[in-house]
């Protein structure tokens, strides 16, 4: 069983800074893109950040600049560094990972259940 549990959400005034992170636990053999979408109220769900196992990433135009996306592979964990926060990036960040549980299955997508970011102004 392959779980994700994110944590480091919070209230954080408009320009503050947020450290989310994502550890990947289970039966793992290799994880390909780790990624942070988010999800603010009456929107849909959008990807703010992926990276994927040789360090290559991709952000979200709004986010470009603020937030860093980061992981440590020995430990299955990505991060999401978020400065200069605005109150449009309040929402729930959810962490995604396609996983390999053995060499011979391919690669199924995980979600975690989420952590909410609010910013206040």
């Amino acid at each position: 069983q392959v779980q994700l549990v994110e944590s480091g959400g919070g209230l954080v005034q408009a320009g503050g800074s947020l450290r989310l992170s994502c550890a990947a636990s289970g039966s793992i053999f290799s994880i390909n893109t780790m990624a942070w979408y988010r999800q603010a109220p009456g929107k849909e769900r959008e990807l703010v950040a992926a990276i994927t196992s040789g360090g290559n990433t991709n952000y979200a135009g709004s986010v470009k600049g603020r937030f860093t996306i980061s992981r440590d592979n020995a430990k299955n964990t990505a991060y999401l560094q978020m400065n200069s926060l605005k109150p449009e990036d309040t929402a729930v960040y959810s962490c995604n990972a396609h996983i390999k549980v053995t060499a011979a299955h391919f690669a199924m997508q995980y979600w975690g259940k989420g952590t909410l970011v609010t910013v206040s102004s």
